[in-house]
């Protein structure tokens, strides 16, 4: 499972030219479901995503974490992030789960994110989405689980 962080002052996803999320401070992730993904590797990325330490705290340090400064997230579904891209010119999704899965699992990501407490919005699954941010930093991180 691949989650790409963007410490954010503000983000949203449109679809059709609707606002279908949209957050505050906090983290836009966008996530890729590879085949060998389950339950157990979604909470693993969903503890991460939530005590990653990516926000300063009061000496300018990235200290806190999401769960820290109480921030929002915003899950965005990328299949792309599963592209193998290490030959040719054109990227190959061979180990990117199937729609089925990876719907499956960001699902259960967002209800876990939820259940923990945390403010979550979404963009729409499958959707052709345009997402804006104000990438705060530019802070950027790739985590793999």
């Amino acid at each position: 499972m691949q989650g790409l962080i963007q410490r954010v002052t503000h983000a949203k996803v449109e679809v059709a030219g609707e606002s279908v999320g949209a957050i505050n401070k906090g983290i836009l992730l966008l996530l890729g479901v590879e085949k060998l993904d389950d339950e157990s590797t979604a909470d693993k990325l969903l503890h991460k995503v939530s005590n990653y330490r990516i926000f300063t705290d009061d000496a300018g340090k990235m200290n806190l974490s999401l769960k820290d400064i109480e921030g929002e997230l915003l899950v965005v579904s990328q299949f792309t992030l599963a592209a193998d891209t290490k030959k040719g010119m054109r990227p190959s999704f061979s180990s990117a789960g199937t729609p089925a899965q990876a719907e499956a699992l960001y699902n259960y990501f967002v209800a876990q994110a939820k259940a923990a407490g945390i403010k979550v919005q979404t963009g729409q699954f499958a959707a052709d989405m345009q997402v804006s941010l104000c990438n705060d930093g530019p802070v950027t991180f790739n985590l793999s689980v």
